[in-house]
């Protein structure tokens, strides 16, 4: 997949799940509302900064191997100021923790790296990852 097809792949799913957010918000469930509320509300800063909240978001998505959570995380780690060293510590104790069948996942943790730090792609908007 050429870095053009990557990029645009991302860009049609932020829009996407920003869409799906938007619609499911919408509806009158207050479950669900509250749910996405206490996912932004969890990764405010309290005892711990945004920055290890983003983190632990992180290595949980990598041993839960959810690639959409894994993406968002990276952007939500990049943008609190995360460095590359930094990243790869993280990712490692998901490897440890999750195992070897974490690895693809982290394959594709570290190409949306790159494509972050290269400028191809954008942060998600809005913290949930629901």
């Amino acid at each position: 997949m050429s870095s053009n097809d990557e990029a645009a792949r991302l860009a049609e799913f932020t829009a996407f799940r920003e869409r799906m957010n938007e619609r499911i918000l919408a509806e009158p469930n207050q479950v669900v509302r509250r749910f996405f509320a206490l996912d932004t509300q969890t990764y405010q800063a309290g005892a711990l900064d945004v920055k290890t909240k983003e983190l632990l978001g992180l290595v949980a998505s990598l041993v839960l191997r959810c690639d959409d959570c894994i993406s968002y995380h990276v952007a939500q780690c990049r943008d609190a100021g995360v460095s590359r060293a930094e990243f790869f510590e993280a990712f490692s104790v998901g490897l440890v923790v999750g195992g070897s069948i974490v690895i693809p996942h982290l394959r594709r943790a570290v190409d949306f790296l790159d494509q972050l730090e290269a400028g191809t792609t954008g942060t998600p908007a809005a913290h949930d990852h629901a």
